[in-house]
């Protein structure tokens, strides 16, 4: 009989930052057992999931040594050819973890065709409870949580870049749908700039910057707003910092 496929939610930066224990506030208990109680995972880069795997096992003993734990990579540069040999502990019997490198694995994250996958091949798949940034964002822009939409990354040509603004604003405006939306953190600053340039004057921006961090920033204003406060200098300090971006035009 196969295993179960959890997937196991990370911290959304270095949580280490965050007080004696870093993982209280972020990662259910119940959770953490679980992830301790797996001898498997499925992971975007192994030194890292150990690292995470060591918080872990601050609170709660591992079911076996750490490295004992068998940790297979997957990431946007694995051959699609490569899955199933993912899944083949799990198709024998053990119980293994897809995690990502942050928040909730599956969701903005190379994890989703292995998901498929096991749904395919009839292995039983558990999400388990954590952050997720974009859910977080969300919650605390003031911006429609009914209907809203997620875009990845927008085209990082300019030119391109502006005109896939116009239009998730028009589709904004037309279906009253907030539009949200994530960029190379080294280019935050150019992002908003382009937004606070690009948008109406009274189209709402929320820029979300390191969740569930101690440095994490949430502010929601309109593109006129930003654009006098970018030109007055007084910018967010999200320079490669995990960013959100989130707009909804009236």
């Amino acid at each position: 009989m196969a295993g179960v496929l959890y997937l196991i939610p990370n911290t959304l930066g270095n949580a280490a930052d965050t007080g004696s224990d870093p993982l209280a506030h972020i990662i259910p208990a119940e959770v953490q057992a679980i992830t301790a109680s797996l001898g498997y995972f499925v992971a975007e880069n192994a030194k890292t999931t150990r690292a995470f795997l060591k918080l872990v096992a601050a609170n709660v003993p591992l079911a076996q040594p750490l490295q004992e734990i068998r940790i297979a990579e997957l990431n946007v540069n694995t051959d699609a050819k490569a899955l199933p040999t993912l899944l083949e502990p799990i198709l024998a019997g053990a119980d293994g973890g897809l995690i990502s490198e942050a928040g909730v694995p599956a969701v903005a994250d190379p994890g989703t065709n292995l998901v498929r996958l096991a749904h395919a091949r009839g292995i039983t798949v558990k999400p388990l409870v954590g952050p997720s940034s974009l859910l977080l964002a969300i919650m605390a822009s003031g911006l429609s949580g009914q209907n809203f939409a997620f875009n990845g990354y927008l085209p990082v040509e300019h030119a391109a870049r502006i005109k896939h603004i116009q239009q998730l604003e028009n589709r904004a405006r037309a279906e009253k749908q907030t539009q949200f939306f994530i960029e190379t953190p080294y280019r935050n600053a150019a992002m908003l700039e382009t937004l606070a340039q690009t948008c109406q004057a009274q189209t709402l921006i929320c820029v979300a910057t390191d969740l569930t961090l101690p440095s994490e920033t949430i502010k929601t204003q309109n593109a006129a707003r930003w654009k006098d406060d970018l030109a007055k200098g007084k910018g967010p300090d999200f320079h490669k910092k995990p960013t959100v971006f989130l707009l909804l035009a009236g």
